[in-house]
């Protein structure tokens, strides 16, 4: 079946997603550890190393979140999932992930014109000394809503075939 093979799909580039996700870890540690002896030990803090925190970490959690959908860790109303039907949760869910679909549809469009024009500017961080461009950022922003997006589009169709009474693999 189609959408099968497609809710399968987004669901397996959500898991490559996240898995480079957690990757990104590693070096977001490794360089606060870094900045911490310079500056404590050796008195000579560094001049990037609270704009590629924070940009490091944005990516982790954008690159993180369709992979937190797939994997069904997100915040639930768990009192009504445990008390109503599942064809009838499924119906309620369904609903939801339309509705993120559409804002995350135009959000991710509005993030398309932003990086374009960040680009195009050459814009800056304007943060520090080092002032990094910031357009790689925002296309990460892209690729994060957009992976968000195409994850609540599987959700969805995974809701819709649930109410309609098929029923899926867990």
């Amino acid at each position: 079946m189609l959408v099968s093979l497609l809710i399968n799909l987004t669901d397996k580039i959500s898991l490559m997603s996240g898995r480079i996700s957690a990757l990104l870890v590693v070096p977001l540690v490794m360089a606060m550890v870094y900045e911490v002896v310079s500056r404590y030990f050796f008195n000579a803090p560094t001049q990037w190393a609270f704009e590629l925190s924070y940009m490091m970490m944005g990516t982790i959690f954008m690159l993180g979140l369709s992979y937190a959908l797939s994997m069904n860790q997100h915040v639930n109303v768990d009192f009504l999932h445990d008390k109503l039907p599942k064809r009838v949760i499924a119906t309620i869910d369904s609903i939801g992930y339309l509705t993120i679909i559409i804002m995350t549809f135009f959000l991710t469009r509005i993030l398309i014109i932003n990086a374009v024009g960040v680009y195009e500017t050459g814009e800056g961080s304007g943060l520090s000394a080092w002032n990094p461009k910031i357009w790689p950022y925002r296309i990460i922003y892209v690729i994060g809503f957009a992976l968000f997006g195409f994850q609540c589009l599987a959700k969805f169709m995974e809701n819709i075939l649930v109410a309609f009474g098929h029923d899926l693999k867990e």
